[in-house]
């Protein structure tokens, strides 16, 4: 994947915390569809940074090493290590509850921080390692220690701006639609294009329709039901991971009428990649009955949200 750098524009810091093993460097492989890399990777030394573009943005994400060693520095300089924070992501390991009171103490300190340096981002608190036989299980002991350990937070923490999500790395989708979710904040005209994504759909006769950008973030949907919705959740990782994969092989044709198509479930899913001015690539996933495809409505499609993006 390509990361732009504009020089000159203002950058959204959006800062990855907690402690060590808590996942957060398997999140952000993920995240950049760099699954392979997860069984080798290493704890984090200190903190990393990458800088990239989302819907015309410039982000800087921080991934703050969890070592306490690690920790104790970040607190001591507060001003270089969480000033300017945009947003907080703050993930916990929920099959760690033995480091439940750990964790919610150095959130707590991150909270001071923020509050000595008079910002207040908001905080997303991800219950991490929520693995799929997790969730076949409502009633499992872990879900209720999350949902413990929410309640914890919110009456010990005093912050106005906490939200919580249940990730996994074993399900890509719950850490795509997480992210989507918390980075579609970032921009003023998210509702736009979701907008745009509507009238797309109802054209083509769709029943649900992802715009995604090349970091996995989905930038606008459209989903005629719930149902459809998770279908077509569940699916964005294997198409993007299926697109790499043929990227990888070589086997990229940039014929630009060309189109995955795959029936399943009854149902046709489309995805298209398509390019917007001089950014990274952008990708198109539909699900509709008909599996017809209008390159001219697909063009008036493009050219909307270039106007919209740009």
């Amino acid at each position: 994947m390509e990361f732009l750098k504009k020089e000159g524009s203002e950058r959204k810091k959006i800062l990855f915390t907690g402690l060590d093993y808590a996942g957060k460097s398997s999140i952000i492989l993920s995240f950049r569809r760099e699954i392979e890399k997860i069984a080798v990777a290493k704890p984090t030394l200190g903190a990393e940074r990458r800088n990239f573009e989302f819907m015309g943005k410039e982000i800087s994400e921080w991934d703050l090493g969890g070592q306490e060693y690690y920790r104790i520095s970040y607190l001591k300089n507060p001003s270089r290590y969480f000033d300017k924070t945009e947003i907080a992501i703050y993930v916990i390991d929920i099959q760690n509850p033995d480091r439940f009171s750990e964790a919610l103490s150095y959130l707590s300190d991150v909270v001071k921080q923020f509050k000595k340096l008079k910002i207040e981002p908001p905080i997303y608190v991800w219950f991490h390692k929520v693995d799929p036989d997790i969730y076949k299980h409502p009633d499992a002991q872990l879900v209720k220690a999350a949902t413990n350990l929410k309640n914890k937070i919110e009456k010990e923490i005093k912050y106005k701006k906490i939200n919580y999500f249940k990730t996994t790395i074993f399900d890509l989708s719950t850490i795509i639609n997480a992210m989507s979710k918390i980075f579609q904040t970032l921009f003023t005209k998210a509702e736009f294009v979701d907008q745009a994504a509507e009238e797309f759909a109802k054209k083509f006769n769709a029943e649900a329709v992802e715009l995604i950008d090349d970091n996995s973030l989905i930038i606008g949907s459209y989903y005629k039901n719930s149902e459809v919705e998770d279908i077509l959740k569940e699916s964005t990782p294997y198409f993007l991971t299926l697109n790499d994969r043929l990227d990888n092989a070589q086997v990229k044709d940039d014929n630009p009428e060309d189109v995955m198509m795959v029936r399943r479930l009854g149902k046709n899913f489309i995805f298209k990649r398509f390019i917007i001015e001089n950014s990274p690539p952008y990708y198109l996933l539909m699900i509709k009955d008909d599996p017809t495809f209008s390159r001219e409505e697909l063009d008036v499609f493009i050219n909307l949200l270039n106007e919209i993006l740009f």
